[in-house]
């Protein structure tokens, strides 16, 4: 039986998260608050010592896992690029306005924000509606979603070694999609900026083992 641990960080703040606009596949780098954000998990992870990096290939994302490996007490210094981690497509919507984009998708069924699709109707659902709105439909879908992350997940199980840390620097809304498909933890609340969400995986099964971390030990 091999069992290892995954360690998912969400990037430090960017400038399209700081206008309160809509980040999927757009991408901008990290202000400097999100550098913080980045030095602070990379302080926090210190004494965990990575077998292996891996980020998506947004430059957010990047950024953020090279200001954490400089902070760890391992031995890597770049992380592996798989774009299987890379944030959920939001399509047309990309780099519009977060609150008008979710009040025109949410308020046709009772509901006015990100958060509130979710406690309502669950993300996996609130992908779908997000698709079905959007005009071009490029916006993916939780089935189009999950067909390319889910590989990412099977490529490091089948390599992983029992005691294995992975690290994987990633996105907010890709995180609590992780945490709702693999544990009954509440996503309504957003993955905070270089909060740290933790996985075990024993025997090919994933489970969380918490979630949106900011201030507890870390082991």
């Amino acid at each position: 039986m091999t069992t290892f641990n995954i360690y998912m960080v969400r990037h430090g703040q960017t400038y399209l998260n700081k206008y309160h606009r809509i980040q999927g596949w757009a991408d901008t780098p990290l202000t400097d608050n999100g550098v913080k954000d980045a030095k602070r998990a990379g302080e926090r992870l210190q004494n965990v010592v990575f077998d292996r990096a891996i980020s998506s290939d947004a430059r957010r994302a990047k950024q953020t896992a090279q200001y954490i490996l400089a902070e760890n007490n391992g031995k890597l210094e770049e992380p592996e690029i798989d774009i299987a981690f890379r944030e959920e497509n939001f399509g047309y919507f990309e780099g519009n306005d977060d609150y008008a984009t979710w009040h025109m998708v949410g308020s046709p069924h009772g509901t006015n924000n990100f958060h509130e699709m979710i406690d309502t109707f669950s993300i996996e659902k609130t992908k779908d509606m997000l698709h079905d709105a959007d005009p071009y439909h490029d916006a993916e879908d939780n089935a189009t979603f999950w067909g390319r992350l889910q590989p990412g997940f099977d490529r490091i199980i089948k390599d992983a070694k029992d005691g294995d840390k992975v690290f994987i620097s990633t996105h907010g809304t890709l995180i609590r999609s992780v945490v709702s498909k693999f544990s009954d933890i509440n996503v309504a609340v957003s993955a905070i900026n270089g909060s740290v969400t933790k996985l075990k995986v024993e025997d090919g099964k994933i489970s969380v083992v918490y979630f949106n971390n900011v201030d507890q030990p870390i082991d």
